[in-house]
Formats: structure tokens, sequence, C-alpha cells
């Protein structure tokens, strides 16, 4: 079996939904390594924040990007290299607010990349700012006096930018988050997995979404207006019922596929690029 365990010490606060999703990505990646996918072809990246850290404790590629710019070495590493599996991690504030147009353009092109959201409705590592998924009202270091925003829908948004997988998950159920994060690493296009991943520290919503999750199980992900009709059920403001599993699936040519007219090989990817410099020089 392979080990993806690594020497970093974790620094996460104890109850942090982060340990779910490393213990599931990790689960996910011996999986799909025992199934013939080689480990040095898979690259981690994450952005800055308390979900950052998960590269340090995942044994395979990985790059520490800057904030909120997750996305474009996500890119540019997938045209690159098509053959690498490219896997993006980002937290609410990192990919929604500062990130939100890499997010947007990567969705409208279908580049086939995964991103996994750490949504914990809170800037955790800068110790308690509202953030674009913050409910209206709350009361944090930047809102003291409470929130005056309402919160965007970041799978509404995400539907409306051309993402061909659409999914959310809850740091509280594993099981179905191993599913989901497989089933969008396999998927051939753009792929965000929104994973309400709780901040015990600065807004422990443990309680609130085990009363409000619930699995869909009779939910069609190809069609487009049933995916937006269950999207809306809960604007990430209102108090009603949450649904989880994958919202939308469709299959689209990628952006590498248009964008590279034909695979070339190392060594002719080098000759074209000492050719140039000569030419350069």
């Amino acid at each position: 079996m392979q080990d993806l365990n690594t020497t970093a010490i974790n620094t996460w606060c104890p109850g942090c939904g982060n340990f779910a999703i490393h213990n599931s990505i990790k689960f996910v990646l011996t999986s799909l390594v025992g199934e013939g996918m080689p480990i040095e072809n898979v690259v981690l990246i994450s952005g800055i924040g308390c979900h950052a850290k998960i590269v340090d404790y995942v044994n395979t590629n990985s790059f520490y990007s800057l904030h909120g710019r997750v996305v474009p070495p996500a890119t540019g590493i997938k045209i690159s290299r098509p053959d690498l599996t490219v896997i993006g991690h980002s937290g609410d504030g990192d990919a929604y607010g500062e990130g939100i147009e890499h997010l947007i353009f990567a969705a409208k092109r279908n580049i086939d990349i995964t991103m996994i959201i750490h949504n914990n409705r809170v800037y955790g590592l800068t110790t308690g700012q509202c953030t674009p998924t913050s409910p209206l009202g709350f009361k944090g270091r930047s809102t003291p006096a409470g929130n005056k925003e309402l919160p965007i829908n970041p799978l509404e948004l995400m539907l409306a930018s051309g993402a061909t997988f659409i999914a959310r998950g809850t740091s509280r159920a594993m099981e179905p988050m191993k599913k989901i994060f497989k089933e969008a690493i396999l998927h051939k296009g753009f792929s965000i997995v929104d994973v309400l991943q709780v901040c015990v520290t600065y807004d422990n919503l443990y309680e609130y979404y085990d009363k409000h999750v619930y699995e869909m199980t009779d939910h069609d992900p190809s069609d487009y207006d049933k995916a937006l009709a269950r999207m809306r059920e809960w604007d990430y403001n209102k108090d009603a019922r949450i649904p989880l599993g994958v919202f939308y699936r469709k299959e689209e040519p990628t952006f590498e596929q248009n964008f590279i007219n034909a695979p070339v090989s190392p060594d002719v990817r080098q000759s074209m690029v000492d050719k140039f410099l000569s030419e350069g020089a």
C-alpha cells in the first residue's frame, strides 16, 4: 500500500474539519494508486490559509501558491503536462474572495483540474474575519457588529461559469466525501467540490450542519435546471435544508485538449526550447 504520510508536525486545531479532508484525500489517492495511477503523476496545490498545510501532510508532489492563486499554477501545470492529475486545495476566502476571478475562468475554460474548497466560512488563519460565504450578521474580528453583506452561493456561480462537475460535501461525513473526491478527480474537465469544513475555533457549525444536511438520493446530475434548483435550496444564509452530493456533471472537451494540438515528448520539447533560445541569443 502506498504510504502517503509525512513527518511534518500537524498544527491544525483539535477538531478541525481539515483532518477529515486530509484523511479522505489520502484514502482516495491510495485507492487510485492501487488502481494503477502513478503517485508521481499527482500534484497537490494549495493557497494561503489553514487549508494550505495539507500539502505538507501528503507525501506527493506539491506546490504552495500565493493567496487566491491556486488556479493559475494548476492551469499551467496541466497545460504543460496533461498527463498529470492536478488537485487544488483552497479555502473559501482564498478561492471565493481573492481568487474568485481565477476560479470563474477555470470553470469557463473547463481545464481538467480538481478544486477542493475547504469552506469553513471564516478566515481561520487570521483569527476570525468574515469571508464571501459568511452569513448575514456573522460577528467576527472584522465585523464585530455583524456582517452587513449577504454571502455568495458558490455552487450557483460555478454552474453559471461553466463548471462540468459540481459537488458539495461535509467534513462530518467522510465516506460520502471520499466518493465525491474520487468522482471529481476522475472527471475529465473542471471539477469543484465545496466542503463544509468546520472551524471549531472561530465558527463551530458542527451541530448546525448535523441538523440541516441531507444526502441527495433522487437527483439527476445531468439535468442543468434540476441542478440549479437543488443548489438554490440553501443560499449559504437562510435556515434551510442543505443538500450534499454531486449536483451537476457534464462531459465537454477540456481546455488542454483544445489548447494543445498534439502531445510533445520531453526530448522534442527540449529541442524546441533550445532552438528558441539560440535564435533569440
